[in-house]
């Protein structure tokens, strides 16, 4: 609740606040990061390719990226990203939108070691969100694994519900 009783929760919204989120929500968050880690990936290429114009006007070519350098870059990135996000404000831009966050076993924000585990296993292992749809926790293997939960939680300040156990 914020000040005058008026709160920016929507009223069909509130039953679900804390609660751990389902599948489709959570691919939907997905989605919107796989399009941001696409852009910054673009972004890096189109940087390098100016620096190379820079250099050579005249003998400029774009450079050719193979297909091992470019999968490595996106993972890399991906998890650099995550882990930030997740760790400075527990979620991505994809959970900000869908109403998101990754919380730890306690319901608190993940410190920078679990969201950097967290990261390289949803990166390594991205099917395992799948298993959402069979957990009756709402669940995927990496929330398993590492003791964490994907909630709904639309308080921006991060004081809401994410700080407690999810139910």
């Amino acid at each position: 609740m914020v000040e005058h009783g008026v709160s920016p929760l929507p009223r069909g919204a509130r039953p679900y606040q804390g609660r751990r989120a389902g599948l489709v929500t959570r691919m939907a968050a997905a989605a919107l990061d796989g399009v941001v880690v696409t852009l910054l990936l673009l972004l890096g290429y189109a940087g390098v390719a100016v620096f190379l114009f820079l250099l050579d006007p005249r003998g400029f070519t774009f450079p050719d990226v193979g297909l091992a350098f470019s999968l490595a870059s996106a993972f890399a990135v991906l998890v650099v990203y995550q882990t930030l996000a997740w760790w400075l404000s527990g979620r991505t831009y994809g959970d900000l939108v869908m109403g998101l966050r990754v919380v730890s076993f306690r319901g608190e924000r993940m410190r920078l070691a679990g969201a950097l585990v967290r990261s390289v296993f949803c990166a390594f292992f991205p099917i395992g969100i799948l298993w959402v749809a069979l957990s009756r926790e709402n669940r995927s293997v990496q929330d398993m694994v590492l003791r964490t939960s994907v909630i709904y939680d639309w308080q921006a300040n991060g004081r809401s519900s994410a700080n407690h156990p999810p139910p």
